[in-house]
């Protein structure tokens, strides 16, 4: 890896981001776009930003990710993730605070599957008594 430059890795649900940190200007792009025009919804975009706005460094990284599977929220979430995970590899000290926030928890709630022999995960088909 270059000096200065952080990678890691976040997930959510079935979504993964690999996330890319150099010192710079604040510009975040994902998958080759502006932060603004993937994440339309203000609500991902805010849960995305989170951790650079609780240490206060919103404008000296920028960050570059890579990010595949799930839906947008699941990626949001993902990216947050890696994020908090990238600044933790740039600075340890920060670990206690974005730790504190939940920011480096996986969140490994899943979608639960299917189970053979009903409609749904944990729905049954009607019983019928004639």
């Amino acid at each position: 890896m270059a000096e200065g430059q952080f990678y890691a890795t976040g997930k959510r649900k079935t979504a993964v981001a690999r996330v890319w940190m150099k010192p710079g200007k604040g510009r975040i792009v994902v998958n080759k776009k502006p932060i603004e025009d993937y994440l339309v919804r203000e609500s991902d975009r805010i849960t995305v930003l989170k951790p650079l706005k609780l240490i206060d460094m919103l404008d000296k990284f920028d960050i570059y990710v890579n990010v595949r599977g799930g839906g947008i929220f699941g990626q949001a979430g993902a990216i947050r993730h890696g994020i908090s995970r990238a600044l933790v590899g740039s600075d340890p000290a920060l670990r206690d605070s974005l730790k504190k926030e939940g920011f480096l928890t996986r969140d490994s709630r899943m979608k639960e599957r299917k189970k053979y022999g009903q409609p749904g995960a944990r729905a049954r088909f009607q019983y019928s008594k004639r």
